[in-house]
């Protein structure tokens, strides 16, 4: 133990600690969490008890709720401080403070939304409950920083102290979140851009909202952008009049990381006794600590587990006894840009519907560490902050859920006395958190599936592309009323599924959103639910494990149909491509052979395809990408029909244009892993797995004591175990609300952030493996108390 510590030492020198190695592994030691004996808690009713297993998952026994929440707060602290600070300091926009300049450009780019003016405004619109809910919560964390004899070494290498938590940190924590899960400003800046300069059949073809595989839950099969023909004479003409430019290659990329995830719900008529299932699995960036926090909490007749987000009080996914529940994001539209008309006699005015307005300024200073502070000067209107990137050279202000007081709250706490479904649903349907699919489970073996988060309600626009709100009877007007959100209650078929695709058909009376996630992961899960009869907890860990993708199978027979005789003869070497892809084993594991080829040739064909189309799109909006979610549906449709006149330029024939890209695919491969053969290279090596620590960004030598293990990845977007580009399930678990003795959960890498702890890596093999971990905590070995601290 000495050794590993010396060596942890030694990493962190190599971030700036000097002082000798004794005095570090003194330090360090003094740093490592408690998790026996007694501490004192200002505000505290009574005592609390934490009961910690063999993984230091805590048992929180506490008489009252806010008791349970002080609890939470200080555990979060002990064992994720830096994790926490690191939170509040990205989505106010302070890392300069502590990182120095290079963080800079983050900042900048954070303070645009206010989030701190905001977070503050949301504390003070929350509910009394709320409210004490995030003082109780607040009360704990500083109890951990008032009485820490020493900090996390993070704090000790970059030379300085946390602030003490306030109830508006953990509002800018739960921001953060809603920034994770969106991306609608990149979404309707390309929208914006391609709809001005392409022509609208060409646009419509480009960016529909469905694909063979997207089955909807309620609405009927009908959408808002349905599939559209090759319109192979616009095309025609957009390549002519594009011959000779040559647009960014990252004017065309893959389609944007699905973040959000795989659940379902199975009901009783499926398993062996009638319990009900909920499985969850939520797909969101990997780094170290992992995003969630391990808990379970008693207090009165409430016992709830599951996982929360170290920054904030509630159980984000689990179950209390009476209802279980899991999350997916929707890929939906709940940010708007709003085209800016600036008064010609005053630069300082826009246009509103009530006449011109003057913008409202503020300034800000930015601290920077070893350096001089950065002033900076914000504006705002009355729909939200401008941008400070104009769209197609106008300026544009955001308006979003997030930046609206009345649509954020912290609801979810409230689901540790949801008894029933429809109570449930009903709380979940007000809760104002980044939008989501909820299914869920109770104890009588009844499923069901609704929205959670606050939908805007247009008017005189659908939102997909940036416009005046100028005129009257333009813009938001609210939201969707919480009663007609969708639900579902125990379908015919006894089960649910969601996985980012999208859920309604086009006689739902509101627009969600406008792309969703490729519907082949949802339509898997569908189609093995519907095969088997019954299944149990570890039945469902088995299915999201799988790694099976029909997805590619278009591109197998596309490519073996392309590798004909003649080719295989003009190019002896093409021999290997072809046994690599016969090679293919239908699934995405780390050993199946002939996939990367597959993938990378895909990627290859969409930037061939799609990159002459949009020269003047990228030459007109700096940054321009297309990246559209259901981009397979064009793709597929123009491969499928190979209309002559929509060939890009220097080619003469499909079978040609198709075998140059393969071989460029299968050369960039090689070159990428060289001495490898293409049938003896599996995906594994193409797709690795690399969860990291902040600080191995910027110092490398460290990571390989503050990384998790890098592992051969399996699956990409285009299969249930969805895991590469630095994004995977973040937490799998599957459980029965009334027998969580039964269930399962696992999360990469460990209940700490410390690195000289134990529990620092100690569920990543499970999770790395797929084995699974208890649902609940186990045994007991450790015992800390926590009393009320009167003077405090």
């Amino acid at each position: 133990m000495l050794l590993k510590h010396k060596l942890y030492v030694l990493s962190f020198a190599l971030l700036g600690l000097t002082a000798p190695v004794a005095y570090q592994i003194d330090r360090m030691a003094m740093s490592l969490p408690r998790l026996d004996g007694e501490i004192r808690i200002p505000g505290l009713s009574g005592p609390v008890t934490v009961e910690a297993d063999a993984k230091a998952i805590p048992t929180v026994t506490a008489p009252i709720r806010e008791d349970a929440q002080r609890a939470l707060g200080y555990l979060h602290a002990r064992d994720r401080l830096f994790q926490m600070d690191l939170m509040r300091r990205k989505s106010a926009g302070r890392l300069a403070e502590i990182f120095g300049e290079k963080a800079l450009p983050v900042d900048l780019a954070q303070r645009v939304y206010e989030f701190q003016r905001t977070a503050q405004a949301i504390a003070a619109h929350l509910p009394p409950d709320q409210q004490a809910a995030l003082a109780a919560y607040a009360q704990g964390v500083n109890a951990y920083i008032a009485g820490a004899q020493e900090f996390p070494p993070e704090f000790r290498v970059l030379r300085y102290r946390p602030e003490p938590w306030q109830a508006a940190d953990s509002l800018l924590v739960a921001l953060g979140m809603f920034q994770t899960l969106s991306d609608q400003e990149t979404e309707e800046r390309m929208l914006t851009t391609m709809a001005r300069l392409l022509p609208p059949e060409v646009v419509a073809f480009l960016t529909p909202d469905t694909d063979e595989y997207t089955r909807p839950l309620l609405g009927g099969a009908g959408s808002h952008r349905p599939a559209q023909p090759v319109p192979v004479a616009a095309i025609a003409h957009l390549l002519e009049a594009n011959a000779g430019r040559n647009p960014p290659l990252a004017a065309v990329g893959p389609e944007p990381p699905d973040i959000g995830s795989n659940n379902w719900a199975v009901g009783g008529r499926k398993t062996a006794d009638g319990r009900a299932l909920v499985a969850n699995d939520m797909h969101l960036p990997l780094g170290v600590p992992n995003v969630w926090y391990r808990a379970r909490l008693r207090y009165g007749e409430v016992d709830i587990s599951g996982v929360t987000l170290p920054g904030a009080p509630p159980i984000v996914v689990g179950s209390n006894g009476h209802i279980a529940w899991g999350f997916t994001n929707i890929e939906g539209d709940f940010l708007d840009l709003v085209r800016l008309e600036i008064n010609p006699a005053n630069a300082d005015e826009y246009r509103t519907p009530e006449g011109w307005r003057r913008f409202e300024t503020r300034q800000e200073t930015l601290q920077v560490k070893d350096g001089p502070p950065v002033p900076v000067t914000l504006k705002s209107t009355l729909w939200g902050p401008v941008s400070p990137a104009p769209l197609l050279g106008d300026p544009v202000a955001i308006h979003w859920n997030a930046l609206d007081p009345q649509a954020v709250n912290l609801g979810l706490i409230d689901m540790d006395r949801a008894t029933t479904l429809e109570h449930a649903m009903a709380l979940l349907n007000r809760t104002g958190s980044p939008p989501q699919n909820v299914v869920l489970a109770d104890a009588d073996g009844h499923i069901a599936w609704t929205y959670m988060g606050y939908y805007p309600k247009r008017v005189g626009l659908d939102g997909s592309v940036a416009e005046s709100w100028a005129k009257p009877g333009v813009g938001w007007d609210g939201y969707i009323p919480p009663e007609q959100l969708p639900r579902l209650i125990d379908p015919p078929e006894g089960f649910i599924a969601t996985a980012n695709s999208r859920t309604l058909g086009k006689d739902y009376p509101y627009i969600i959103g406008h792309g969703f996630a490729n519907g082949y992961r949802a339509y898997r899960i569908a189609e093995q639910l519907r095969a088997k009869p019954l299944w149990s907890e570890a039945d469902l860990l088995g299915l999201q494990l799988d790694t099976t993708s029909g997805f590619y199978e278009f591109y197998r027979e596309l490519a073996l149909a392309t590798l004909d005789e003649a080719a295989l003869k003009s190019d002896p070497a093409l021999a290997d491509a072809k046994a690599a892809i016969q090679a293919w084993d239908g699934r995405l594991a780390p050993d199946s052979l002939g996939i990367g080829l597959l993938i990378n040739w895909r990627l290859d064909l969409a930037q061939a395809l799609f990159a002459p189309l949009m020269a003047g799109c990228a030459a007109a909006e700096p940054g321009f990408a297309y990246r559209w979610r259901e981009q397979e549906t064009p793709l597929r449709a123009w491969l499928a029909g190979r209309a002559p006149d929509t060939l890009p330029e220097r080619h003469t024939d499909w079978h040609g244009f198709l075998l140059d890209n393969l071989k460029r695919s299968a050369a960039k491969l090689l070159a990428e892993h060289p001495g490898a053969q293409l049938a003896a290279l599996p995906w594994g090596e193409i797709n690795r797995v690399a969860i990291r620590h902040p600080f191995s960004r910027s110092f490398p030598a460290a990571g390989f004591l503050l990384d998790m293990p890098e592992t051969a990845g399996a699956c990409n977007s285009f299969c249930i175990k969805a895991l590469n580009n630095g994004h995977g399930a973040s937490e799998r678990m599957a459980v029965s609300p009334n027998h969580p003795e039964a269930g399962i959960l696992h999360i990469p890498g460990g209940q700490s952030g410390h690195p000289l702890s134990p529990y620092y890596r100690d569920q990543e093999r499970a999770w790395a493996e797929g084995r699974p971990l208890p649902f609940l905590p186990g045994k007991t070995e450790h015992r800390l108390t926590l009393v009320p601290d009167r003077a405090g």
